[in-house]
This record gives C-alpha cells, structure tokens and sequence, in this order.
C-alpha cells in the first residue's frame, strides 16, 4: 500500500504528467467587435506548443490548449490579438478592424458588405470577368471567346475568384443573421451578461435556413424562447 501511494506521488511530482493531465480542446468563436460579425478563416496559433487552427465559415474554432497558454489570433484588415487561456471555458475572441494596413485601400467607414464588393471589382479588374464561371456560349466559335473559358478554367486569378465567391455569399448569409442576432438585441431583451451572453450567442446561432425570412418580430421571439430555455437548462445544471 505504501509503495502504491510512493508511485502516485512520484507521478504527480513529474512535469510530463501534469501537462498532460491540463490539455484540453479549446473551442471558441473570433467576432468583429463593434459589428458582431463572425469571422471565417482568422488564423489561431497557440504560441506555447506552436499548434494551430483556422476559425470556420460561422467563425467557429478549436484547438488543443491548457490553461497558461497564449494565443495569437490573425485576420486581414483585423489588428491581431494575443490573449491568455484562463479557463477551459469556450472562449470568444473579439477582433477590431485596423485603421492602417499595408495596402493601400481605404476600408474606414466601409461596411463589411462594401469591402468584399470591392474585391469581387478587383478580380475583375484583374481579368477575371465570369469569377471563374465562364457561360457555354463562350465556346462558340462565332462571336464567342474559346480563350477566354479557359483562362476562366483554368487560370490562377479565376481560381481565386470562385474561392472567393463561395465565401462571400456564405459571409453575405452571416451578415443577414446578423442583422438579427446580435449581442446588442440579446442584451436589449434579456438579462444575459458577460459570459453566459457570450455562451448563449455561440451556442444558439441561428442557421442561414432558420433566419432567412426572419423579420423583426421573428427575431425577438426566437431571442427570447431560446434564452429562456438556456437560462431554464442553467438553472437545472446550477
């Protein structure tokens, strides 16, 4: 018995364990302070064991932490954000749109709508007229472009643009739900603060499919249906 407490305690004592014992998944989410936009594709580094994660289309993350450990979190036009895991509760990342930037584009007053216009005009202006999506009659010999389907094929600046659209129209969804479900409307028709509201907005985010024909009257009874059912679920858990 004596030897078996000498072993528990000599594993407690060694560093290896208790950093293994403190690894946990960090889930999270990375939002646009002042609009509440969710943001896809920030980067997440873990500056400790050098890991790293890419935030989803609703700007869902996850990633392996403990307690300690200090994150550094990127996006363009975004001013970069390091902060220190505290707990292993979900955490929300807030991002605020940088005033300067190395290129030269003026994003200052633009909404996030405005910006992603812009670049659907840079592709074009850089060739890319179909954003990738050529029509067939282009293959027509007579009057049509065979070239130009190719290049838009094919081509690296075309390439780009599809990528691009896909994620627009799926920020565009994100930008109308947001219209909706925001934290400045959660806090207007319930008691929710500090990080129960931050969990409540994770958790209960409206799909693309759920909001798309929301109105005003829509919004504010799902707001306040649903956090009466998490403050009922928080209760029973309390």
């Amino acid at each position: 018995m004596k030897s078996l407490k000498f072993i528990v305690l000599l594993i407690g004592l060694i560093p290896g364990f208790n950093g293994m014992a403190q690894n946990f998944m960090l889930k999270g989410v990375v939002i646009e302070k002042g609009s509440n936009v969710r943001v896809a594709l920030a980067e997440i580094t873990n500056l400790n064991n050098k890991m790293g994660a890419t935030s989803n289309e609703i700007g869902l993350f996850q990633l392996n932490a403990r307690v300690g450990d200090t994150l550094l979190v990127k996006k363009r036009n975004l001013t970069d954000q390091k902060l220190v895991v505290k707990t292993d509760d979900d955490l929300v990342v807030y991002l605020v749109r940088g005033s300067t930037m190395l290129e030269e584009v003026t994003v200052k007053g633009q909404t996030k709508k405005q910006e992603m216009e812009d670049i659907k005009r840079d592709f074009k202006n850089s060739g890319s007229f179909y954003a990738g999506k050529p029509p067939l009659i282009l293959l027509n010999p007579f009057g049509g472009s065979p070239l130009t389907f190719f290049y838009e094929l094919f081509g690296k600046t075309p390439t780009r643009a599809r990528k691009f659209n896909r994620y627009y129209k799926k920020e565009l969804s994100l930008i109308e739900i947001d219209k909706f479900f925001n934290k400045s409307l959660v806090t207007s028709y319930t008691t929710l603060r500090g990080k129960e509201l931050d969990k409540f907005l994770l958790d209960y985010y409206p799909s693309s499919s759920m909001a798309s024909n929301w109105n005003n009257y829509d919004a504010v009874k799902y707001i306040k249906e649903s956090a009466k059912q998490y403050t009922d679920t928080l209760k029973r858990t309390n």
